[in-house]
């Protein structure tokens, strides 16, 4: 099978790691090979977490720049950031609700203008998803679930080799029983995003 490369950028305390999973578990009921890394920054201070994920017979988890299938920002700022890894073939889904780093909320820095993000990143990738992921989240019952939402954009793209109903089962068995319905409901909201393929 074709390798895919997947990029996931965020801010600590969002999920990443778990949509990680998540999609690992996917990927291996499908009976597809995958492998996984993360590089955490300060995660438990609002710092970068990124994952990447490689689908098929590929002997690293390295993505170097510009190797990038897809990438999926959990947080806008940091999917701009994380654009050398993509290229004019990538389709890029993020969410479009600001965390602004510890910088800005003291007045150090300055949070981009959000339209003029989106215009950069498409610029220069084949796609891009963009949506107000956290107020799906909370319309299926949580905040905690922007990741899940954006999982339902990813799988909804057809990119990745993992089927919906994978995806769903390893939801069920990846997430806390908890909140079991309330990320098959985020993943449903994500997979129904309008636009998409």
């Amino acid at each position: 099978m074709q390798t895919k490369r997947l990029i996931i950028v965020a801010v600590g305390g969002q999920g990443n790691l778990l949509a990680s999973k998540v999609l690992g578990e996917a990927a291996l009921l499908c009976g597809v090979p995958v492998r996984m890394s993360e590089i955490h920054g300060m995660a438990q201070r609002g710092g970068v977490v990124e994952s990447s994920v490689v689908f098929g017979d590929a002997k690293s988890t390295i993505i170097s720049d510009g190797e990038a299938d897809v990438l999926v920002g959990f947080e806008p700022l940091e999917t701009l950031r994380a654009l050398n890894k993509c290229s004019r073939e990538t389709t890029v889904i993020t969410n479009m609700t600001p965390l602004p780093p510890f910088t800005v909320a003291i007045g150090r820095g300055t949070y981009p203008n959000l339209s003029q993000l989106k215009t950069l990143i498409q610029a220069k990738t084949k796609q891009l998803i963009a949506f107000d992921a956290v107020e799906l989240a909370k319309s299926a019952g949580s905040v905690l679930a922007v990741n899940i939402v954006l999982l339902g954009a990813l799988i909804k793209t057809g990119i990745l080799p993992i089927t919906k109903e994978n995806l769903q089962t390893a939801i069920r068995t990846k997430t806390k029983k908890a909140f079991v319905d309330v990320n098959l409901k985020a993943f449903d909201l994500g997979f129904q995003l309008p636009g998409q393929a």
